[in-house]
């Protein structure tokens, strides 16, 4: 056997992103929470049923029904609205140790989500270079959520 010898930079990821909401940050939390749970869905369109217990130790997984799932990772902190923090393997099932985190702050007349992907293990280049563009769709997918949210609430007062 031949021994081999790797890259830290083969070992890590990261991926940070700003996301300018305009909607408050309750909203914008809001939105968050129900978009890495039960309102997730992948690239396509379709859904990817999630459950995130929003408390710390919470759970972060993928239910498939009848007991069966993929563990993602668990709520290493949380402080409604500002800071919401994950840590476990998320999507990917060998040998890594993430951690996700959302830093929340009011700017600009709305929020300004500061988030960071970082992680350590044998991460399988296909990972590495699809996870950027998953984590865009995801935030998208909030910042409109939370801004619906916005102009109903202006629609209605």
């Amino acid at each position: 056997m031949i021994p081999t010898a790797q890259r830290i930079e083969d070992l890590t990821l990261h991926v940070t992103q700003e996301i300018h909401v305009r909607a408050p940050l309750e909203a914008t939390f809001s939105a968050l929470l129900d978009e890495l749970g039960p309102n997730n869905e992948v690239m396509d369109g379709s859904p990817l049923p999630m459950k995130l217990e929003a408390w710390p130790g919470g759970r972060w997984y993928r239910d498939l029904g009848d007991g069966n799932g993929h563990f993602w990772g668990h709520v290493q902190a949380i402080k409604r609205p500002t800071l919401l923090e994950i840590s476990g393997p998320l999507f990917m099932s060998y040998p890594v140790a993430s951690n996700v985190q959302y830093r929340l702050t009011e700017a600009d007349g709305g929020t300004l989500i500061k988030f960071r992907h970082s992680a350590l293990g044998l991460i399988q280049e296909d990972h590495k270079k699809g996870v950027s563009s998953g984590w865009s769709h995801i935030h998208e997918r909030v910042r409109k959520q939370a801004e619906a949210s916005r102009s109903r609430q202006v629609a209605s007062s």
